[in-house]
């Protein structure tokens, strides 16, 4: 998570011509993206939703903060061939932060905070990455790694003793402004910016030296490990293809290159179907893990978010808050989830990995965890508690739930609107 370091003064200032550019952009659907950089140097990026109330100006931020860390290490495990990196810089991470200490606010005379100005969607490079902040090549202000990876091939091979720097980027995705929240308390169309925003940085990263892999996700929740209650998420750029994609490639190659698409069908046939839009299917796969696991899979093949049509991106903004709301629907409290948004990594597998959601809790009752122990945590062999044919029926019963519930506040408010403008009429 973030990270902030002690010594931090704080003043405020407009964007003039001696304060970092601000570098406006206007993206799909209407939102506006602009770019500027932190006190340090660590990028910053605002994406405005379509109807924003905002204004064009952002406040500089006027810290004094430390420079930024080294770049943490990459050790390579001989015995899996995983590379593991060692980030000690993490250890210090803000835990539960009470809301005048939120470091995800906007900043205020009192709060010193990570994001200058008043936003809708801010995204911004993490302070004590586990990637970063060097890359394989010196670009903008990241230096160039004294030991980057030289790539795949580099990568794959085995030998005792083997480091590498731990080059790529980290950054933190704010969905509000507000303290507290999720991904699925948003709107359908701040939702829709967030989604902007992941394509954006998807691309923006792909491009970057090293990078071979990029992973949005949220945690939700302190059952997950969640240390702060802001709404928000990451995306973390690789640079190696990460340990579940390499075993999704061979069994790719062991079967099928159009793999995802024979799932997808196989799925959609099921009674595990959740629900299913236009360009989008939710479902309970097959051989589902967790107690309680969805994918979500658009229906044609796209490696990632930066290669899905607006017509995609404004269906999965409301299909994706339904799916969260019914999640939530399942227990009087709220549930604890990953939700990871897998994509083709950058340089292989762009023709046959398909960009999905895999959205998991370990919650199997009102009261009760999942808890990987030996042989789940030691042995990667797991035992399922619900079957995924119950479990896609109840997650159906709780988005219906959802969706009632949802519609009777819509009636209500609609009502409310109604009664004030007879009052103001009369």
């Amino acid at each position: 998570m973030l990270t902030l370091p002690r010594r931090c003064a704080y003043h405020v200032y407009v964007n003039t011509h001696e304060s970092p550019e601000l570098r406006t952009e206007t993206l799909s659907a209407g939102i506006i993206k602009r770019a500027t950089t932190l006190a340090d140097g660590r990028e910053l990026i605002y994406f405005d939703d379509p109807d924003t109330t905002l204004g064009a100006e952002r406040a500089v931020d006027a810290r004094t903060l430390d420079a930024r860390g080294e770049t943490a290490t990459m050790r390579l495990d001989v015995l899996t061939g995983d590379w593991i990196t060692v980030a000690a810089n993490r250890q210090n991470r803000v835990m539960m932060p009470s809301a005048d200490a939120d470091p995800l606010a906007p900043q205020s005379p009192t709060n010193p905070s990570e994001v200058p100005s008043l936003y809708d969607v801010a995204v911004f490079e993490n302070r004590s990455p586990a990637f970063g902040p060097a890359l394989a090549e010196a670009t903008g202000t990241a230096p160039a790694a004294s030991n980057p990876p030289r790539g795949l091939d580099d990568l794959s091979a085995l030998g005792l003793g083997r480091t590498r720097t731990s080059v790529g980027r980290c950054e933190v995705v704010c969905f509000s402004p507000e303290h507290t929240g999720s991904f699925g308390t948003q709107s359908v169309t701040r939702a829709r910016t967030v989604i902007e925003a992941w394509a954006d940085r998807t691309a923006a990263l792909s491009q970057l030296p090293g990078i071979q892999q990029i992973f949005p996700f949220e945690n939700r929740g302190e059952a997950i490990g969640v240390t702060l209650p802001h709404p928000h998420g990451q995306i973390y750029a690789y640079p190696y293809v990460t340990p579940r994609t390499t075993r999704l490639l061979d069994s790719i190659d062991r079967t099928a290159p159009d793999l995802f698409q024979h799932i997808l069908e196989s799925e959609q046939a099921s009674e595990r179907v959740v629900f299913r839009g236009e360009h989008w299917t939710a479902f309970v796969p097959f051989a589902a893990r967790w107690p309680l696991e969805v994918h979500l899979m658009p229906h044609r093949h796209v490696p990632d978010f930066a290669e899905t049509t607006d017509a995609e991106r404004d269906e999965l903004a409301p299909l994706y808050l339904r799916l969260l709301r019914g999640v939530d629907a399942l227990y009087d409290t709220p549930t604890p989830y990953i939700a990871a948004w897998h994509q083709a990594p950058v340089n292989v597998g762009r023709d046959s990995v398909r960009l999905h959601l895999q959205l998991t809790s370990p919650r199997r009752a009102a009261d009760k965890l999942k808890f990987l122990a030996g042989s789940e945590a030691a042995m990667w062999a797991w035992a399922a508690e619900v079957t995924p044919e119950q479990g896609a029926a109840r997650i159906r019963e709780a988005i219906a739930k959802a969706d009632a519930a949802h519609a009777s506040a819509d009636t209500a408010d609609t009502a409310d609107t109604a009664d004030t403008a007879d009052e103001a009429s009369a």
